[in-house]
């Protein structure tokens, strides 16, 4: 998968508020890069605690649920758009469906 806003995520582990979550970030980004998405399932089969919103979005739970990251897929071209990285809290201030 080619993974668009990569500085979001570089930016959040670079606040001296989140530094714990550089390593899960840099983890899952791994992963995905190496990853072939055709459809939720595919991602359901190793993400187990991904959460399927409206639009293509996607929650994943980073760093045994101290995070949120969400992300838009295009399945058919194999893209993953970072939309929004933050904690728990911050989560639940967002429209995660709409971002």
């Amino acid at each position: 998968m080619r993974i668009i806003a990569i500085k979001k995520l570089r930016d959040f582990w670079n606040n001296p508020n989140y530094r714990n979550s550089e390593q899960p970030l840099r983890a899952w980004y791994s992963e995905v890069k190496k990853a072939t998405w055709k459809k939720p399932s595919d991602i359901k089969s190793k993400y187990k605690n991904a959460s399927f919103l409206a639009k293509n979005r996607v929650v994943f739970n980073i760093k045994g649920n101290d995070y949120r990251l969400v992300v838009a897929i295009k399945y058919e071209f194999q893209i993953v758009y970072i939309r929004f990285i933050g904690t728990h809290k911050q989560y639940d201030n967002i429209n995660a469906g709409d971002i």
